[in-house]
């Protein structure tokens, strides 16, 4: 589930000075915020109905102890599972770097680590097949960096979180204003109390150059719903004037397509390594 040296070369870079949302976060961000790099492997159960899955867990964890949480170059690392998606094979592995030339420096840490925890070859190479019949030989790599639109979790819990992931498709016509949605988080989001944290990354490498991702979240699945019951008493009590109201969620509006994808996945508290 590596991304390879090869895959990195393929930078759309054209994005970078499309994309109006990153150049606005670039000149208002605070100096506390850095940019950081976001790979996403979306892998898939393994169909076969003779797949064992009763010691999963402990396999990933003992990868991750091993591997993950003594690599010093990853950041942060989490797995989520399908909850409310188009496909309930979904298993997601998410790897923060705080540069892009660490995804690849990671990767080869990684082997040195997996060597140092299985030195025998025999014993490596059986534990990576058991590790890897878990999964189809189907997945997909995409590639992020984080923007300035955030609110930390605060806290670590043993508890799975609920992660809603609202996925846009980005206008990059000239017409939409930045400014409007940076106004919306400060005002609405970052003061709805049932957000237990909230993130937004924005495409670097993958398949959809517009794609601009919303993760919101929450400790149970009710929440969400609350969620935006609360946002709506928040923009009426922020823009009071109807006309003004509509006239702002134009305008924000402008900045994407219209288009756009929502997904619910569940953490693994056991997998999560959480440094910031």
């Amino acid at each position: 589930m590596k991304t390879t040296a090869k895959l990195l070369a393929f930078v759309l870079v054209f994005v970078l000075s499309a994309n109006a949302f990153s150049q606005e976060s670039n000149q208002q961000q605070t100096q506390q915020f850095k940019p950081v790099y976001i790979t996403m492997t979306m892998a898939h159960w393994n169909d076969d109905p003779e797949t064992d899955y009763s010691d999963w867990l402990a396999t990933e964890k003992e990868y991750f102890d091993k591997v993950i949480n003594k690599n010093d170059l990853i950041m942060d690392a989490g797995v989520y599972t399908h909850y409310f998606t188009p496909d309930n094979s979904e298993i997601v592995f998410v790897t923060v770097y705080e540069n892009w030339g660490d995804i690849e420096k990671a990767n080869e840490v990684n082997q040195k680590l997996i060597q140092e925890a299985w030195p025998d070859e025999k014993k490596r190479q059986a534990f990576l097949q058991k590790q890897n019949s878990y999964y189809s030989p189907q997945h997909s790599d995409e590639i992020y960096q984080s923007m300035n639109y955030y609110i930390p979790i605060k806290e670590k819990t043993d508890k799975p979180l609920i992660y809603y992931v609202r996925s846009s498709d980005l206008a990059m016509n000239g017409q939409g204003s930045p400014g409007k949605f940076r106004e919306f988080h400060e005002k609405v989001t970052s003061k709805n109390s049932k957000l237990k944290g909230y993130y937004t990354h924005r495409h670097l490498w993958g398949a959809n150059s517009r794609e601009m991702s919303e993760v919101f979240v929450f400790e149970k699945l009710a929440d969400i719903e609350e969620f935006f019951d609360e946002n709506d008493k928040l923009v009426a009590e922020t823009w009071k004037d109807e006309a003004e109201r509509e006239t702002f969620m134009k305008e924000m509006g402008k900045n994407f397509t219209g288009k756009h994808a929502d997904y619910v996945y569940r953490s693994i508290p056991e997998l999560q390594k959480q440094n910031q």
